[in-house]
């Protein structure tokens, strides 16, 4: 998934699916707990995808499941967007981003976020210089 969307939550808070993200994302996609870069945000994860983290989790041992990752299965929601593409966003995890009514979905590869519009605008000040720019070239090999 790439690309970033400026988006608004609706009344309901709901979001409208970005058409570039929905054959990607699919019919039922999850949503919840996100950070980025110490930045909290909200991160979209593909059914596949979501399948895939639980069964990782399912098959550690007990002593290693930590109460993080706990928590990002225990504050998940499957969405399954209306027929506008819409879905809900708890108010529980728009109250942990700090998301406000303007947002911005950002693609992150495998995977999409949900940023409160102001904060994303900090975190892409802060984060577009040459140098960090470099350095994240050649952390995935280019």
């Amino acid at each position: 998934m790439i690309g970033k969307y400026p988006a608004k939550l609706d009344e309901k808070n709901r979001l409208f699916v970005p058409s570039k993200l929905r054959e990607e994302l699919g019919d039922t996609f999850y949503v919840t707990l996100g950070v980025n870069c110490g930045h909290r945000c909200l991160t979209l994860y593909t059914a596949r995808d979501w399948a895939s983290i639980s069964d990782n989790y399912n098959a550690l041992p007990l002593s290693q499941r930590s109460a993080a990752t706990s928590l990002l299965f225990m504050n998940a929601a499957q969405c399954c967007p209306d027929k506008q593409f819409r879905f809900p966003v708890t108010q529980f995890l728009l109250d942990y981003a700090g998301i406000g009514k303007e947002v911005m979905i950002v693609g992150r590869a495998g995977q999409a976020e949900i940023w409160d519009s102001e904060e994303f605008n900090r975190f892409e000040q802060e984060n577009l210089t040459p140098e960090k720019l470099l350095a994240s070239l050649e952390a995935i090999g280019l």
